[in-house]
């Protein structure tokens, strides 16, 4: 039932919870459109609130040329919204609008839509969405979170196995190499991630890093203000680590001391990472602290426990006993992992049909990885019973030279068979543990990794919402789809953009535009959509679209009923290439 759980948790939960990311819902003028005369601004609404920069919206006209007239600011002071203004005598044609915002959550997000006035012009502005975030800068920022969440599962983990598991001098000599590299390597990561914070926020690239301006942006952000604290929390680390010699022990004091600044280390993830943004915050701060406490007690202890193996000296190896008190700690921590993992599922995707996104795909790949490890665990929990019942007389050690240094003398019969029955000994069953401890540990690495990429993907949820109708407030739905097709000549691939409004059951407006594979508008002799319900056997509609110069049109059409439908787009490009290539579109009540 555990295994059952843990899975379950794990195919809809990430090592963080992820449920905010910024989406636009809605833009003035809309996606799409064509006005009949010259907006004076431009807006663009998100579910959640967002920190602007100097080029946070940016306005082209048709000769890909900026046409705003000043920096963007939350329209009437609400802080989910963008505004920028635009200069005035703007002419006939299609403009681009690039957005690039920072979300709630730290995240940044950008996109970017097109609008016309007056009619579609046959060239449109070459500006598309630009990366959110410079690809080298995201690659520094990527690794820097990875060795972080390393470095906090290694002075985790380490700690609460020498203090639960394995307590004494002993202990501290052999895992003092591992927790220090632990606290280097979680230090050395926060000041990276302060250095590159900057030009991850501002969409700069690496030579950015030192610039003064954007360091005083990042401290005063919330990030930076988390990423700060953190460095504090460590050097307190610094100071309880080389009070806890080995010489002098760990007292409860210590070990109370080492627990508070665990939770404060966390603490510092979930303040500024996606469970401080979105739904149900209070409830997701929480979840996120219990699920890296956890995570860092189940892997940094699979990483104290090979150490202990491996290196623990012969006259003072590690004992069975140890391995059977981490065994159970492990199975408490997958329990918490287990019990988040299964609320930050309804967080983070909202829906199993999310599972088709990136974020969703990436746990699936996560899903194996856990699996593997679970399976490994296993393994390891029965070698570890075995040592445990080897017979009294059978020194009960987990040493790393053989079994040659402590002889057996005349053992008596049990579980764990010596020389005399032909079975295997103590000898092999640790040979056997440290091979399933250091499968589980090279896993881990595996399962850290798909953490990093999943807190810094666009979560399943938020996804769907980009696919889900945007919408502005006082104004009608408005359903945009981009169809590609290729009609298998070079001249022959490009883009149907199709808006339907208000997207609703009953009468809609079509608007269809062709754009080329490189992005100008094009003109088609010719083409056809049609709408079918397969379900409900209803279709094919076709919205007998009209050529309106520029762009194709229809008013009549007439959806009768909700649900999943497949829209078919037939485009021909010349006399005889032509292509019919669907897509589906949901239609409310």
């Amino acid at each position: 039932m555990v295994v059952v759980a843990v899975l379950a948790g794990v195919l809809l939960g990430g090592a963080v919870p992820a449920s905010a990311h910024a989406v636009l819902t809605g833009s003035d003028p809309r996606e799409g459109t064509v006005l009949k005369s010259a907006p004076e601004r431009v807006t663009v609404s998100f579910n959640e609130s967002v920190e602007l920069a100097e080029d946070s919206v940016r306005v082209l006209d048709p000769d890909n040329r900026p046409v705003t007239a000043g920096d963007p600011e939350h329209a009437d002071g609400k802080a989910d919204t963008a505004r920028v203004p635009l200069t005035s005598g703007l002419k006939e044609g299609t403009y681009t609008v690039s957005w690039r915002v920072l979300s709630a959550d730290s995240h940044a997000v950008s996109g970017a839509f097109t609008f016309s006035v007056g009619a579609p012009s046959q060239t449109r502005a070459q500006a598309a969405a630009q990366p959110a975030v410079d690809p080298t800068v995201n690659i520094l920022y990527g690794i820097g979170r990875y060795v972080a969440y390393a470095g906090l599962a290694l002075l985790i983990g380490i700690a609460v196995f020498t203090l639960a598991c394995w307590p004494g001098a002993t202990t501290a000599r052999v895992v003092r190499g591992p927790i220090l590299a632990g606290w280097w390597a979680l230090t050395g990561s926060t000041v990276a991630l302060l250095l590159v914070r900057g030009p991850y926020a501002s969409g700069d690239g690496p030579l950015k890093a030192f610039d003064p301006q954007l360091l005083r942006s990042t401290v005063d952000s919330r990030p930076g203000i988390a990423l700060l604290v953190r460095l504090a929390l460590l050097l307190l680390v610094a100071l309880l680590l080389r009070r806890g010699r080995p010489e002098r022990g760990a007292d409860r004091r210590t070990a109370g001391a080492g627990a508070v600044l665990a939770v404060a280390l966390a603490i510092t993830w979930a303040a500024a990472e996606h469970a401080s943004a979105g739904i149900q915050v209070p409830v997701a701060m929480v979840s996120s602290v219990l699920h890296l406490l956890a995570m860092g007690v189940w892997l940094g202890g699979l990483a104290a426990l090979l150490t202990a193996l491996y290196r623990a000296p012969a006259d003072d190896p590690l004992p069975p006993a140890a391995v059977a008190r981490f065994s159970r700690l492990a199975l408490t921590s997958v329990a918490v992992l287990a019990a988040t993992g299964l609320y930050q599922s309804w967080r983070g995707l909202g829906s199993w049909e999310a599972l088709t996104t990136g974020y969703g795909r990436t746990l699936l790949i996560k899903i194996a990885a856990v699996l593997l490890m679970l399976l490994a665990a296993s393994s390891s929990r029965r070698w570890t019973e075995r040592l445990l019942h080897v017979p009294a007389e059978v020194p009960e050690l987990v040493t790393v030279g053989g079994g040659d240094q402590n002889p057996p003398r005349d053992p008596a019969p049990g579980p764990a068979s010596g020389p005399d029955t032909g079975g295997p000994g103590p000898e092999a069953h640790r040979r056997g543990l440290r091979r399933s401890v250091l499968a589980e540990v090279l896993i881990a690495v595996a399962v850290l990794v798909a953490t990093t990429v999943l807190t810094g993907s666009q979560p399943g949820r938020a996804a769907s919402e980009t696919a889900a109708e945007p919408m502005v407030a006082g104004q009608p739905n408005v359903s945009l789809t981009l169809i590609p097709f290729d009609t298998g000549t070079p001249a022959g691939r490009g883009t149907v953009q199709i808006t339907l409004e208000p997207g609703l059951v009953g009468r809609n407006v079509v608007q269809a535009v062709v754009y080329a594979a490189d992005g100008p508008l094009v003109a088609v002799p010719e083409l056809r959509l049609t709408f079918t319900l397969t379900g409900q056997r209803v279709g094919p509609l076709d919205a007998d679209l009209v050529d309106q110069g520029g762009y194709w049109g229809s008013d009549s059409l007439d959806l009768p009923l909700p649900g999943t439908w497949t829209m078919r787009a037939t485009v021909r490009v010349s006399d005889i290439d032509q292509v019919t290539v669907s897509k589906t579109v949901k239609i409310t009540a």
